[in-house]
């Protein structure tokens, strides 16, 4: 996979793999204001198994903002995400407030490139792909690694956090 330099490389997520010197391969697709699911609608547009995508959630574990990685045909199941992170109590984040955390808009929020670093957990399944796809930081815009250069580049745990 070559860190491809275009235009689209300007979204802050595909900054950060560029300054982490991390391989990668983005995928852009036209999409559909009307789509009900961001990540479902990726993975048909980009002919990819949806288990290969995976979309970004805020929660809050114990009142602190934090990022979990699932797949997109998946949820996110709040009680592991809160084991995950040594908390007790989690909670999804109000749209509005993981819109101003990360600098992103909803169905374009990256895991790479956030305002600040929030603690993160990426699904465990991530592990089973020789690659996959998270959001490249605009809705219609994908960034294609290895899942242990996510791991590195996030600092993140790996856990079953999906259902």
């Amino acid at each position: 996979m070559a860190a491809n330099k275009k235009s689209t490389d300007a979204t802050p997520a595909f900054i950060a793999l560029h300054r982490a010197n991390v391989p990668f391969t983005p995928h852009s697709y036209v999409h559909d204001p009307r789509a009900e699911s961001f990540g479902m609608e990726a993975a048909e547009a980009l002919g990819v198994e949806p288990g290969r995508v995976f979309k970004t959630l805020m929660a809050e574990v114990d009142g602190a903002l934090c990022v979990g990685v699932v797949p997109v045909m998946g949820s996110l199941d709040l009680k592991a995400l809160a084991d995950a992170l040594g908390g007790k109590r989690a909670q999804m984040a109000d749209a509005a407030q993981a819109q101003r955390a990360t600098g992103y808009v909803i169905g374009g929020i990256s895991p790479l490139g956030q305002k600040k670093r929030h603690p993160t957990v990426i699904d465990r399944s991530s592990q089973q792909w020789p690659t996959i796809f998270v959001s490249g930081g605009r809705r219609g815009l994908e960034a294609e690694l290895h899942p242990s250069d996510l791991v590195i580049v996030t600092s993140a745990v790996v856990a079953r956090i999906a259902r």
